[in-house]
């Protein structure tokens, strides 16, 4: 692991991926961002969107994520996220279905809370989608 990252990304469903990369990129919530070997420790919070791992081989895997916090220390990248979902294992036709329901709450909200909440359920159906459909 000389030259390379040890990355781990966590949910509450359990490890999604723990192992040697070259980078590891995420959307953080100020903007979106790349860990590299020998990055200076930090503390970030993640948002919506794709995470992109690049492995020692120069492969890309990419985590379907609904936001979270990462941790960068002596080269070890800790993801703690609210979700984590490889891009592979995604249903599409299960994460259109989803993407339809959240498009429903959003028309059906009538309060300001109810939107919020609908509008984000939308974003995470569509990150999802997008994941699945290698359109990240």
């Amino acid at each position: 692991m000389a030259d390379n990252l040890l990355v781990e990304i966590v949910s509450p469903d359990g490890a999604a991926f723990r192992g040697e990369a070259l980078s590891f990129r995420a959307p953080g919530v100020q903007g979106g961002f790349e860990i590299l070997r020998n990055h200076a420790p930090m503390v970030a919070a993640t948002g919506i969107g794709p995470i992109y791992v690049t492995l020692p081989d120069g492969k890309v895997v990419a985590f379907a994520s609904s936001g979270g916090f990462v941790e960068v220390l002596d080269n070890h990248v800790i993801m703690l996220a609210e979700t984590a979902e490889a891009a592979s294992t995604i249903d599409v036709e299960r994460a259109q279905k989803a993407e339809e329901r959240a498009k429903e709450h959003l028309e059906a909200s009538q309060s300001a809370e109810e939107r919020a909440e609908a509008q984000a359920e939308l974003e995470r159906a569509r990150n999802r989608l997008r994941a699945g459909m290698g359109k990240v």
